[in-house]
């Protein structure tokens, strides 16, 4: 059984020790084979953002056993920010947090996919601030509306068309298409394996993976 003295020199010599060095994002892209990034998917519901999201992740994993974690706004809205509404307030507040959440995992060292409607283009300018230059990618999932309409595999639309949707995207609340997104995916005309390929290809351009 240790002693008072006994604990407190301990305590002594841990607290008189030299600081242990931190892993640093270099440490982390040795470990896992790649350095980390963002890849914040925006665009209208039922474009096909978590459908590429989730493709793009598994190709990931397959071709370079990358790190990754899928961030997705249904998910997220369940638990994390289920506290949120849809005012253009809560919108906000909820990609600040989600912003927040994967500024958390690019400094672990992962590959952060976020599958977000995003609406607004401050919002999504406020995220790309949190990351250094090439940290950040954004890509815009580009469908018409009539197209996504047509989809409409949540019946959102329908209920949104109805009266039964307050403010939803596309219908009664705005959405702002990115300016310079790093990449745009065209997911009326393209199939979602051509554009994860784009994707990929965008990735191992950026020297995301060691040649």
């Amino acid at each position: 059984m240790e002693t008072s003295d006994s604990v407190t020199a301990a305590g002594s010599a841990i607290g008189s020790s030299p600081a242990l060095r931190r892993l640093s994002l270099a440490d982390r892209a040795r470990l896992n084979g790649h350095v980390p990034a963002v890849l914040w998917f925006t665009g209208l519901s039922g474009s096909g953002k978590s459908t590429l999201a989730n493709a793009l992740e598994v190709r990931l994993h397959q071709q370079y056993a990358a790190h990754t974690f899928l961030l997705d706004g249904d998910v997220v809205r369940t638990g994390l920010n289920k506290d949120l509404g849809f005012s253009p307030e809560a919108r906000t507040e909820n990609i600040r947090r989600i912003g927040e959440v994967a500024r958390l995992f690019y400094e672990a060292g992962l590959i952060t996919l976020v599958a977000f409607i995003s609406p607004f283009r401050a919002d999504r300018d406020r995220v790309r601030a949190l990351f250094p230059p090439g940290g950040f990618f954004e890509i815009y999932v580009n469908c018409p509306l009539e197209v996504c309409e047509q989809r409409d595999p949540k019946r959102l639309y329908q209920r949104a068309r109805a009266g039964e949707v307050a403010a939803f995207t596309g219908i009664d609340s705005p959405y702002e298409p990115p300016r310079r997104p790093e990449l745009t995916l065209d997911t009326a005309g393209t199939t979602p394996e051509a554009c994860v390929g784009q994707a990929l290809a965008l990735l191992v351009q950026a020297g995301l993976f060691k040649a």
